[in-house]
């Protein structure tokens, strides 16, 4: 018992300490994060704007139009490269395998584009031959938008290829430090809003609106994908702090139920002890 008590002591230093780790970082993820949000917004809300304007033009870029077919699916999946922060990694997961599962009933083909280590092996498990790419950021100590850029690349070159037809971002959007929320975003084609297409201010661009929709749509992705790494990365610090700190309370708990089973065998053992020299004694 002397042991088990030490163990779960030591257990719980060690998932302190993380939490106190996890709470450092989370703050400046936090900030990352939500700084990104406004730019994020605002691009999206520009695009949708050209985009409702350019609409049904035969020279519309592909992004924006789609390949005209809705047959290959493309599944972006951005998830931690560590695990210890509960639910975060495996309700990523399991929004893109319902969603997986949901287009394969209806006869479509899936690929998976894996940003991640824990959704890699999650995944990997049940979709391994439509895994077709497979990226690991664990060497990265920042995540800068040039990270985020590669990964655009490189989806980018897929949908020239004509290896896809529509590609779905998923990744946790942060709330709160006990709240994140897996979500899934449709990238390519891009999603016009509702509410920029319904808009009736008339805007005059120059250049045309297909030339400005050429250059910005792939940067959109990019900016997509750079905000979705910082809320995973904000989320996950988040889940982490969140797992430690019950971890922590669990190892009090844990220890107080030991250290009261440790006394109360202590105690009967001392009590057998003297009734066996009483006894002894009195034989005598």
């Amino acid at each position: 018992m002397r042991v088990r008590i030490a163990s779960t002591k030591a257990t719980q230093k060690i998932t302190k300490a993380m939490q106190m780790v996890a709470a450092s970082k989370l703050r400046r993820a936090q900030t990352a994060a939500e700084a990104a949000r406004p730019y994020a917004d605002k691009m999206s809300a520009v695009i949708s704007n050209i985009a409702s304007a350019a609409a049904g033009s035969p020279g519309a870029p592909v992004l924006l139009a789609g390949t005209g077919r809705d047959q290959v699916h493309l599944l972006l999946v951005c998830t931690g490269e560590r695990g210890l922060s509960g639910a975060f990694n495996s309700s990523i997961v399991r929004l893109a395998r319902e969603r997986a599962l949901a287009l394969m009933a209806q006869g479509k083909d899936v690929k998976f584009f894996c940003v991640g280590r824990k959704g890699y092996e999650q995944l990997r498990r049940q979709f391994d031959k439509q895994i077709v790419e497979h990226l690991d950021l664990r060497s990265v100590r920042q995540l800068g938008f040039v990270n985020a850029e590669d990964i655009a690349k490189k989806v980018l070159a897929r949908f020239e290829a004509g290896e896809f037809d529509v590609c779905t971002l998923f990744y946790s959007r942060f709330k709160s430090v006990i709240a994140q929320i897996p979500t899934a975003q449709q990238v390519i084609p891009l999603v016009v809003e509702e509410s920029a297409a319904a808009s009736t201010t008339s805007y005059e661009y120059e250049p045309e609106e297909d030339e400005i929709l050429t250059r910005l749509l792939p940067r959109n992705l990019a900016v997509q994908i750079f905000r979705a790494l910082l809320e995973n990365n904000a989320s996950f610090y988040g889940a982490q702090m969140s797992a430690m700190d019950n971890a922590t309370r669990n190892a009090g708990e844990m220890i107080r139920k030991q250290t009261l089973v440790y006394n109360r065998t202590r105690q009967a053992q001392i009590t057998k002890e003297l009734i066996e020299i009483i006894s002894g004694a009195e034989a005598v």
